[in-house]
């Protein structure tokens, strides 16, 4: 689920085990299992994919359902995605770095992140901010985003990619948009899914913040304040350092709707998902 900003446990470390052997970036910074690096398993195209699995840790992100019922949580599926990307793309070559590789923040939270239980508007501000650190101190050359989408009504339906069109690259930022939103959901209607196409989105107005503006301090700087974290410039007194590469964000299905909420919670769904990615990523190195 877009904010502001910004299954089984065998069967997920069986997937963090293809990943082993990874650098963490800046330990001190970050959560354990947070911002670590790859080397390709298979030749070296000597470019980085920086890929942040949304949410994690105490911030589950979007809460759906499957049509059997089960309970699913997007903070669990962005990092099977992600971790499945990351098999494919270390092995044609590129070295990649990950905001995550268990359910973590990514950063490493303070006193002022966390308050009964959950993450304060600061914590999710800094957890957020601290993906674009990460891919900056990759040296990445795109950053990709993975949520899944969320909302009031089970009917809410569809894939879409968000870009900002405010940075100095946005022209790159379109064309990596562009092309994550034709091959994922390419790669998904081509199992007979028929997911709506909710197109290419600039991020202005799409980032969101729970809080009230009128009581200053942080919630006032983030209404002021139209973009994705993950992917936007820098504002004075609330975002010094903003994402250098071009990115996008994919939310290529909404857990709220038991139909795709099934695809998003299964094997073959993740797959598919990460297979549309790595072939947007190839496409746009090309």
């Amino acid at each position: 689920m877009l904010v502001l900003l910004i299954g089984p446990a065998l069967f997920l470390w069986g997937r963090l085990d293809a990943g082993s052997g990874g650098q963490a970036l800046d330990p001190a910074s970050f959560a354990p299992g947070a911002c670590v690096a790859f080397a390709p398993t298979s030749g070296d195209r000597g470019q980085t994919v920086f890929l942040d699995a949304g949410h994690g840790g105490i911030d589950p992100g979007g809460v759906g359902s499957t049509e059997t019922g089960q309970t699913i949580e997007e903070a669990d599926l962005t990092l099977r995605v992600e971790l499945d990307t990351e098999v494919l793309l270390r092995a044609d070559g590129f070295r990649f770095v990950v905001s995550r590789t268990a359910n973590t923040t990514v950063l490493r939270l303070g006193p002022r992140d966390t308050a009964a239980g959950a993450l304060t508007l600061q914590g999710v501000h800094d957890d957020v901010a601290a993906r674009a650190r990460c891919a900056n101190l990759a040296k990445a050359n795109i950053l990709v985003g993975i949520y899944f989408d969320a909302s009031g009504s089970p009917e809410s339906e569809g894939c879409l990619t968000a870009y900002d069109p405010s940075r100095s690259f946005a022209a790159a930022n379109l064309t990596l948009a562009s092309l994550i939103q034709s091959d994922v959901l390419a790669a998904m209607n081509a199992r007979g899914w028929d997911i709506p196409d909710g197109g290419v989105q600039s991020d202005v107005g799409l980032g969101s913040y729970d809080g009230n503006p009128a009581a200053g301090g942080i919630a006032a700087l983030a209404g002021e304040y139209d973009h994705l974290l993950l992917l936007g410039p820098a504002l004075r007194g609330f975002f010094s350092a903003p994402s250098e590469m071009p990115g996008a964000v994919i939310e290529p299905l909404y857990i709220t709707d038991p139909f795709e909420g099934s695809i998003a919670d299964s094997a073959t769904g993740q797959s598919v998902i990460a297979r549309g990615i790595a072939t947007a990523v190839r496409q746009f190195f090309r």
